[in-house]
């Protein structure tokens, strides 16, 4: 790359597409033939309640020292209200435009709107993109214009029967200019990394970036894809991508992963499909954000307005710190402390566990998970945990409620994940892993397993908790 002082830049604004390839801002503004000024502005008092989470932090540090090595060390980094900054930015370079490629969360979208309004205003250029979606919400509606609600039939229109293909993957721009300019700080100083690093488990597990994101899709292609449509329910086995945090960051497109899976197919086309389907399940999330911009704090069914959730601190600590004394719970937990990150089964299973046996409102677990994964992003984990309580778009029923004993027998069938989180169980027989408060004492004993010391009790009762929460729901 060459670097540039003497002439007039375009800023590149990034935000969720961490990315040199597939960068519809970043391929338009280079095509200009002048200098780009990459930023990245760090404005969490725009974001409220949805600021992000310490593991989203630490994976955004990471990111960022990843795609300023590509941008050779050409990234700004700033710090503050975006609106203010990047007046302020382009009046001080001379800038003629600001390019950048769309986000969808509710107050990304009013601030796009008025730093918009502010730029025009200001005689400057302005022009975003969409580059982390395979289709934009507002072209895939319903024939009488209303927004989708249930998933198939979305499907179907966005991404099986549309008469258009999505987006081709654009080349990585091969001469691109960097403008060297004396402003911004350091990336440390974006104080995203905390004070104590108790990241450092996580940190041995992923690799933010571009590169990692390329790396971890291949390699799912190479060995994860062939039986996915089974495999992908089962903690124990690697038949997931694990691309959810590359996604959100912008990583990786949804794009890119579309065209590597359909070029690469699979031994069996069922499992290409299926995982075809959780890329339009993510295009589902966002047309629901988008549509329903409450989706985060609102029941898309009202009905749920009036459900008698409970309050008890002490159950919702257990349930986050995985003390539930149910070992797929449990397991499940301790992986997303771990790891920031929860095999998408498991998440199904405990987030069901807390809103009908807990009978604890769905935002609190929304809330943890907010703040424990790597890839918090709004619109998937609205979407999810409305969808398990049974009060959003397309929702299970809200008397389908998951037996986690019989879950743990179905989907880790011989205890690896289990063990391999809940390792007090690890001699436990299989007959009785998944439901040690229902083994005989003298298994527990052969195990090395005191209930109440070793590993809890259940905190709730199964079976009277699954009956509670059915008479609650009848109430509605």
């Amino acid at each position: 790359m060459r670097n540039l002082a003497d002439e007039t830049p375009v800023v590149v604004w990034f935000r969720q597409d961490l990315r040199l390839a597939d960068n519809p801002a970043l391929n338009a503004a280079a095509e200009l033939g002048s200098p780009v000024l990459p930023v990245y502005l760090l404005d969490e008092t725009s974001a409220g309640n949805f600021a992000m989470g310490g593991a989203s932090r630490w994976w955004l540090h990471r990111s960022l020292h990843a795609l300023n090595e590509s941008l050779d060390g050409g990234l700004v980094f700033l710090k503050g209200d975006a609106r203010e900054i990047l007046l302020r930015l382009v009046e001080k370079t001379g800038a003629t435009a600001v390019y950048w490629n769309r986000c969808y969360e509710p107050w990304r979208v009013g601030q796009d709107t008025a730093i918009k309004s502010a730029l025009d205003k200001a005689e400057f250029a302005v022009r975003s993109f969409n580059a982390s979606l395979l289709f934009e919400p507002e072209d895939v509606r319903k024939p009488d214009g209303t927004p989708y609600k249930v998933f198939t039939p979305f499907y179907r229109k966005a991404c099986l029967g549309s008469a258009k293909s999505p987006r081709k993957p654009l080349e990585r721009p091969a001469d691109l200019a960097i403008y060297e300019c004396q402003v911004g700080e350091e990336l440390s100083k974006l104080g995203l990394l905390p004070a104590t690093p108790w990241y450092e488990d996580m940190a041995a597990q992923w690799q933010p970036g571009e590169a990692g994101a390329a790396e971890r899709l291949q390699k799912f292609l190479d060995a994860g894809i062939n039986n996915y449509k089974e495999g992908r329910n089962r903690p124990d086995l690697d038949n997931v991508s694990r691309l959810s945090p590359h996604l959100h960051f912008g990583e990786v497109s949804p794009n890119q992963v579309w065209y590597a899976a359909k070029d690469h197919g699979s031994d069996n086309s069922e499992d290409l499909e299926h995982f075809l389907s959780e890329l339009g399940w993510r295009e589902f999330s966002y047309n629901l954000l988008v549509n329903f911009p409450g989706l985060p704090t609102d029941n898309l069914q009202d009905k749920f307005d009036e459900f008698p959730w409970r309050d008890d601190a002490e159950l919702l600590e257990r349930w986050q710190q995985g003390r539930t004394g149910i070992p797929i719970v449990d397991a499940g937990m301790r992986e997303l402390w771990r790891s920031g990150y929860m095999h998408n089964r498991v998440r199904m299973i405990v987030a069901s566990f807390l809103v009908k046996n807990l009978l604890l409102d769905w935002r609190l677990g929304a809330a943890w998970f907010w703040d424990t994964l790597c890839d918090a992003d709004l619109a998937n984990n609205s979407a999810s945990w409305q969808w398990v309580a049974g009060c959003g778009a397309d929702a299970a029923p809200y008397f389908r409620i998951f037996n986690p004993v019989l879950q743990g027998r179905k989907f880790d069938p011989d205890g690896v994940y289990v063990r391999n989180f809940v390792p007090e169980l690890d001699s436990m027989p299989d007959k009785y892993l998944h439901n040690p408060w229902e083994a005989p004492t003298a298994v527990l004993e052969e195990a090395g397993v005191a209930l109440g010391d070793d590993y809890p009790y259940p905190v709730v009762d199964l079976k009277e908790s699954r009956e509670r929460a059915l008479a609650a729901f009848s109430g509605l």
